[in-house]
């Protein structure tokens, strides 16, 4: 504060200095405006002498010496007007470079202030305001709307409507019901609620996010350190030039004017700017970087390891599909399991009630329910004995019939566990449940591709047979299973051996891999936790995609800096050999000088806003979400399609007729009036959205391909009164609807991923 206020008041007596000489010579008296230039000047020079012995002291050797080589021949060579000049030049520099950091550090710094000191805790009958260090663990506080939420805690009202968007970058307020965890740091946007306290001040999400801003703060980069290096350099080469200015020309004021027009600045100050400034565009977007260092780190990736479980995947046990046994609903299997899954607190319990309630299921009560553990339960369902569990439990150690062996075969392929569903003793269904790719890490992967990384490898503690499938899937360039801690840490090291490396993770196990990467990046993170702590980026968001756009405003900040080296002082060269030759004058050459100073700190903290895409139609948060739920209402009728394929392994002749026509139907109605939908209405406006129009051609011909299969599906099924029902027939027809239902699966996963794209980037 003192520093700065000392700047201050230095810019405010050169401003006085050339204004009184100003006026001085104006009025016809030379000498006193020389006196007043020389008086604006020598405080500078004092100042800059004092602060460059502070440098020499700390061991840095500052390029600041041009400066006062320049104001002091000036003095010397009665030019107290150039040397009054350079002064301003020079002090207001040291202002404009306080003003440029604190601009660059602006979101930085409102995230650690809006840090909220006080807490309403409810004690007996009354409210008392107390500071926000002295909430205990099981306090019970009133959060009123409009305030930040002050602690971690649990959600103990109806419901809460909060805004994260300065924990994860997100725009939009949701909905969290009484139950949910709630983050502090998070705006309460609607009523007054309250929350049980789960971890005090210091240990809670916000102090951590502020312990990780104070290190983004501190923390300098080695691509600002080498640009230093390189400042110390210009000094011998300005001093060079004006000593040839001089001899060639026996003229000491062009040699004068040479020193005058050395500005160091685009080396010393464009790459910390930009570095700043990239930190803090990261941190709007729910990105924490501790540092400079680490964002230019990031820049230079070539290698990303990844995490399996939670990283890549969502971290726990999801309904993939409903197996039914013949003559069996899927739904009504769904159903059962869901309810009496009520009475147990097991994940993969939970798992399936959540199933059961996305659905809109009203589930029934269990009573009499008995659980053995580690293989599942069984009780009474409206008076009838229902049973969920492993094979051994519902099939009592018997051979599984046709229907349950092909389930137990797709729960192998797909590295899935099943859970059979009984009623009365007579299995009629099974639930495949596994752990499946996060919504976004598609997206996420080829970010990373187009941004330029080389390799990616997943490094999982996880079985291999699940984790090739997740890196098939992916395409990833290497897969490695069944790693401990100790397995991931020398992974990472064998990758950093060939090339800079990332490593991704989200747990406490991936705390050593992530301290020991070059740059470890904490994905959705919880303040204080171990992966918080050891990673170098914490992404408070749960998205993976935006590691690849952390390392894109990484390599922008870095070339914006590049850009502000290279163009000015490309620029201050100009100048000095202008002023070699004699084309400057020392007080031109100040302003050129601080005019070259200005434009690179303006280029330099374009770092602060993304990139200019242009301009675009919009689509909104809404509109996509719309388009997603629309996409959920026909999967039911895709998990139908699925049950009918099945279905038509052992079905009659009449049987199939039935199935077959259901099947057309469901295609007619809702797939093939969907896509023509899709491609009538929703893709000409996406097609003013994406920069590139080659994506949706490849989407439309998937849409041509669906419908040219829904018009073979359709011959089939009005030709069934006339055509003999034999076993090739319905093997035809269960081929078309296996394909339909394959590809509108995919086809439909693509388009959701362009919804979110799109929506998030209208939003940004």
């Amino acid at each position: 504060m003192v520093e700065r206020l000392l700047r201050w008041t230095l810019v405010a007596i050169a401003v006085a200095g050339l204004a009184a000489g100003g006026i001085a010579h104006a009025l016809g008296r030379p000498e006193l405006a020389d006196l007043a230039f020389t008086l604006a000047t020598v405080p500078v020079i004092a100042g800059l002498i004092i602060s460059i012995i502070k440098d020499v002291l700390a061991g840095r050797v500052g390029v600041d010496a041009i400066a006062l080589v320049s104001m002091t021949a000036a003095i010397v060579l009665r030019q107290p007007l150039a040397g009054a000049v350079v002064a301003l030049m020079y002090a207001g520099g040291n202002v404009l470079e306080d003003i440029a950091v604190a601009r660059a550090e602006h979101d930085l710094r409102a995230l650690v202030d809006r840090a909220p000191h006080e807490a309403h805790r409810r004690t007996d009958d009354h409210i008392e305001d107390v500071p926000v260090g002295d909430v205990a663990i099981g306090d019970r506080l009133m959060v009123r709307a409009g305030e930040i939420v002050p602690v971690d805690g649990i959600i103990e009202s109806a419901a809460a409507i909060v805004d994260e968007s300065a924990l994860t970058g997100e725009p939009i307020p949701v909905t969290k019901p009484r139950g949910t965890a709630i983050l502090s740091g998070s705006l309460n946007a609607g009523e007054t609620f309250d929350l049980s306290v789960t971890a005090t001040a210091g240990e809670s999400t916000y102090a951590g996010i502020v312990k990780l801003v104070t290190a983004a703060q501190t923390a300098k980069a080695p691509f600002v350190r080498m640009a230093d290096r390189y400042a110390l350099i210009f000094l011998p080469v300005s001093l060079a030039i004006a000593a040839l200015a001089w001899f060639a020309s026996g003229d000491l004021t062009r040699s004068l004017a040479v020193l005058v027009a050395a500005t160091p600045c685009p080396l010393i100050l464009a790459a910390p700017v930009a570095f700043i400034a990239g930190v803090a565009q990261a941190a709007r977007r729910g990105i924490l970087v501790k540092g400079g260092g680490k964002l230019e780190a990031l820049a230079r990736a070539h290698t990303v390891l990844f995490d399996k479980t939670g990283t890549l995947t969502v971290g726990g046990a999801r309904l993939l599909s409903v197996e039914a046994a013949p003559g069996e609903d899927a739904d009504a299997v769904l159903l059962l399991g869901a309810s009496l899954e009520q009475a147990s607190h097991h994940v993969v319990a939970h798992a399936i009630v959540q199933a059961g309630l996305a659905r809109g299921f009203r589930l029934k009560v269990p009573d009499q329910v008995r659980e053995t553990l580690g293989s599942g339960l069984d009780g009474l369902i409206e008076g009838r004995r229902i049973g969920a569990g492993s094979r051994d439990l519902i099939l009592a150690g018997g051979s599984a019939p046709p229907w349950a062996a092909r389930a137990i075969r797709r729960a192998s392929w797909r590295s899935a566990l099943i859970v059979f569903v009984a009623v009365e003793h007579r299995p009629v269904g099974a639930l495949l449940l596994a752990d499946e790719l996060r919504a976004d890490t598609p997206r996420a992967i080829r970010l990373l591709r187009e941004a330029g990384v080389a390799r990616m490898v997943m490094v999982t503690g996880d079985r291999a047979a699940a984790a090739q499938a997740i890196g098939a899937a992916l395409d990833l360039d290497a897969v490695l299973a069944d790693r401990v801690p100790a397995d991931k840490v020398e992974a990472v090291r064998t990758e950093q051996r060939l090339h800079p490396t990332i490593m991704v993770g989200d747990g406490i196990n991936d705390a050593p891999a992530l301290a020991a990467a070059d740059v470890g990046i904490a994905l959705g993170a919880r303040g204080a936790s171990a992966s918080s702590e050891a990673a170098d980026v914490v992404i408070l968001a749960d998205r993976l995609d935006r590691v690849g756009e952390a390392i894109l405003i990484a390599q922008r900040a870095r070339r914006i800096a590049l850009q502000s080296i290279v163009i000015g002082m490309s620029l201050s060269l100009l100048a000095m050999g202008a002023a070699a030759l004699g084309w400057l004058r020392p007080v031109p050459a100040a302003l050129i000088q601080e005019a070259i100073d200005v434009a690179v700190i303006l280029n330099a903290l374009r770092a602060l806003w993304p990139a200019y895409r242009g301009r675009t139609s919009h689509i909104t948060f809404e509109v996509g979400r719309e388009l997603r739920h629309d996409h959920q209402a026909l999967i039911r009728g895709l998990d139908r399609l699925r049950s009918i394929v099945d279905a038509l392994d052992d079905a009659t002749a009449e049987a199939a007729a039935v199935l077959i026509t259901e099947a057309n139907r469901l295609v007619q109605d809702q797939v093939v009036a969907h896509e023509r939908d899709d491609e009538g209405a929703i893709y000409p406006k996406l097609a003013r959205l994406l920069q590139e129009s080659h994506g949706l051609s490849a989407m439309s011909r998937a849409h041509r391909e669906i419908l040219h299969l829904a018009r073979l599906l359709a011959r089939i099924a009005d030709d069934l009164p006339t055509e003999k029902i034999d076993r090739y027939l319905i093997r035809d027809a269960q081929r078309v609807v296996e394909a339909i239902e394959t590809l509108v699966r995919m086809h439909t996963a693509q388009e959701d991923d362009i919804y979110e794209a799109v929506a998030e980037r209208s939003a940004a």
